[in-house]
């Protein structure tokens, strides 16, 4: 029953999302504005780390951001190449950057072959070609509401006390969809492929 109330919340969600994305006002399209169902599989893996508490504050967030007539993903990537000031100064979003990175350094060190593509992690490494992973997720990060960001604190915070990566959970969900048993014979095909 609990499982079928967070497919929901995450289809809600990812409905919510690809109407905004879509719209967001770009000189040129995004591969993943091409392809939404890709879009819908990399942000369906984000969201299945997330606790149903979190899921509904952000889905709130979503509905709330609608009633105002605000995009989120227009502001997360204004944000993200700098265009506008920051919206949010909520403490929590550096903590959770910190964490969120060091889980993502891990990933490098631990799959470097299946991590080829990725974003860089640090925004000392963003250009004008690449915007990195701690770019991308503050920016994000700060569409949050208060109630969002302690929520998914809460939930990373679980996670380490469990000794579990989100990233690496995240990745393995992907690479699963991609129709890999584990993150190891993706890293193994990877490997092949170079």
């Amino acid at each position: 029953m609990e499982n079928t109330k967070r497919t929901e919340l995450i289809e809600k969600i990812l409905e919510k999302e690809l109407k905004m994305f879509l719209t967001v006002p770009v000189r040129q399209k995004a591969a993943c504005q091409e392809h939404p169902e890709s879009f819908k599989t990399m942000r369906r893996a984000q969201f299945l780390m997330w606790s149903e508490k979190t899921l509904e504050s952000y889905l709130k967030d979503l509905e709330m951001a609608e009633k105002e007539g605000r995009n989120l993903m227009t502001e997360k990537y204004a944000r993200m190449d700098n265009l506008i000031p920051p919206k949010n100064q909520d403490p929590l979003i550096d903590k959770i950057v910190n964490i969120q990175c060091k889980w993502q350094e891990e990933m490098f060190r631990k799959y470097p072959k299946l991590m080829r593509g990725a974003r860089p992690v640090y925004s000392s490494q963003d250009s004008p070609f690449q915007t990195s992973f701690e770019t991308y997720l503050r920016g994000e990060l700060e569409t949050y509401s208060h109630n969002t960001l302690a929520s998914l604190y809460d939930d990373i915070v679980g996670m380490q006390k469990e000794g579990k990566n989100m990233a690496e959970e995240l990745y393995k969900q992907l690479v699963m969809d991609l129709g890999y048993e584990s993150l190891e014979e993706a890293e193994e095909a990877a490997k092949n492929r170079h």
